[in-house]
């Protein structure tokens, strides 16, 4: 017990503190997941835009593929990149293995098929008049999209904390694609893995907690944005 109050009080010390390893660790978290959140979210609102306003040969398989990948586990899309990126593989030539480049990859991966699923049921039960209206004023059909798009933007915004939170707590791509390398692709998960099997709990503790907040804080987001969503 004393062991786990002192290494309590050590893990909030190196957060006040401001310790330059560990905040080296969180802001590379932060800005690897980021960055695939924001690169998906585009052709992902686009195709959820498509699936829920069109009809096409397939469409059902496609939605369905879409949701059932939901549940895809973060260590299957890591051993998958990996073979892609590895010196063998058939992307190998790019070298992308070991490098935050290719924990975007394999995060893209892994919260496509969030965002999709999410924006798509948003979209679905969108004002159909939305479309109609921006239509018969002289807009655009991308112009129309994007006002039916905002008509949602609570459900689309909900869906972006949902992928975000997805991809950021996720260990075993990072850890697998990643290489876990200091000041480099060592984020948190993974450096809360590191740190625990050396029985160095201090650091530990402080990244789970700034991993907690970070959860606590999406999710609150999420609740505000449903509501929002909601009330309309």
């Amino acid at each position: 017990m004393s062991q786990l109050l002192d290494s309590t009080r050590e893990a909030f010390t190196l957060l006040v503190t401001g310790d330059p390893a560990l905040w080296t660790i969180i802001s590379i978290s932060f800005s690897v997941s980021l960055r695939a959140v924001l690169i998906s979210a585009p052709p992902a609102f686009l195709l959820a835009f498509l699936l829920a306003n069109t009809r096409f040969r397939g469409r059902r398989v496609l939605i369905s593929t879409f949701n059932t990948l939901l549940a895809l586990p973060a260590v299957v899309v890591g051993l998958t990149v990996y073979m892609l990126l590895s010196r063998n593989g058939p992307l190998g030539d790019l070298r992308l293995l070991f490098t935050q480049t290719g924990m975007v990859i394999g995060q893209i991966i892994l919260c496509f098929p969030l965002l999709v699923a999410i924006s798509h049921s948003a979209l679905q039960a969108a004002d159909r008049r939305a479309w109609e209206t921006a239509v018969t004023l002289g807009a655009r059909p991308w112009q129309a999209m994007l006002t039916v798009m905002y008509e949602v933007r609570y459900g689309l915004l909900a869906a972006l904390i949902a992928a975000f939170g997805r991809v950021i707590a996720e260990v075993g791509a990072s850890m697998m694609i990643g290489g876990n390398i200091l000041d480099y692709t060592r984020n948190i998960t993974t450096a809360i893995a590191l740190e625990t099997s050396k029985g160095a709990f201090a650091q530990g503790i402080a990244l789970g907690f700034i991993l907690l907040l970070a959860a606590l804080l999406l999710n609150i987001s999420l609740s505000v944005m449903q509501g929002k969503g909601a009330m309309r």
